[in-house]
């Protein structure tokens, strides 16, 4: 290979970089406002690093699994499966004197939630698992997915408690709304993507002896959004909202443990 080869070839990989680069970003600027970056990358590279060791988090509750499994399995054990609702839901204050675990972490798909079933659900012996999930798939927080991809994740979940035992209770996914300003949740989460999943949720519920919890029937309004004051971003609930969704939970995991 002769020197213009090699110059070629290095101008051709100069070439490829650069037209990546420009379709990442679409279009020259007239002011350069790059967004602020860290302090450091070095410490920035290194944390990308750790979270895609572990995509799926099976470490966030690693040590509190230990914990349990080492005690007796108390009566009416309930595990929570669900990503940021779930994970900001205090259930020892709004469910006191019950054993329920929570084990929602924020921004998760149902892939992730499936991936960590036994450790955080199965392995803890629970009587019933509510599974909490949805939004995020909607919202492509890990890529575009179809409607068919998130309910075989959610029928897989379905499945493997049910193969150990576990009650199931399958919870809507809450409307949105846009009354916050400039939090205008309608455009990661279309209310008709809502609205079709949970459909088919209400019905697989019926077809696989599951029993449905309707979040989104007791927050929705007449406008189809989720109610005005019950959330302070239009996507996750307050004290208020939670306060809505306890009577629904509560009422679908008595059935179940019947």
């Amino acid at each position: 290979m002769g020197p213009l080869t090699k110059y070629n070839g290095g101008m051709l990989r100069v070439f490829i970089f650069s037209a990546l680069i420009s379709a990442a970003h679409g279009q020259l600027v007239d002011d350069f406002a790059p967004p602020r970056g860290t302090c450091c990358l070095a410490g920035a590279a290194q944390n990308l690093a750790n979270q895609l060791q572990d995509w799926n988090q099976l470490g966030r509750y690693h040590a509190d699994n230990v914990k349990l499994r080492a005690e007796p399995v108390p009566a009416g054990r309930v595990v929570f499966m669900g990503d940021s609702i779930t994970d900001g839901w205090k259930l020892a204050e709004q469910f006191p004197g019950k054993p329920y675990v929570n084990r929602g972490i924020s921004g998760q798909t149902t892939a992730q939630m499936l991936n960590r079933i036994f450790q955080d659900v199965i392995d803890l012996q629970p009587a019933a698992l509510v599974i909490f999930a949805g939004t995020n798939d909607i919202a492509r927080n890990n890529g575009p997915q179809t409607l068919e991809m998130i309910e075989e994740n959610i029928q897989a979940m379905t499945e493997l408690a049910k193969l150990h035992g576990i009650k199931v209770v399958l919870c809507s996914v809450m409307p949105i709304s846009d009354y916050v300003p400039n939090r205008l949740q309608s455009k990661g989460r279309p209310p008709t993507d809502i609205l079709k999943l949970n459909v088919w949720i209400k019905d697989y519920s019926a077809r696989s002896g599951s029993v449905f919890a309707d979040f989104y029937g007791v927050t929705v309004d007449e406008k189809g959004w989720l109610k005005e004051g019950f959330s302070n971003d239009g996507l996750h609930p307050n004290e208020k909202g939670y306060a809505l969704m306890v009577p629904a939970v509560s009422g679908a995991i008595g059935l179940a443990l019947r």
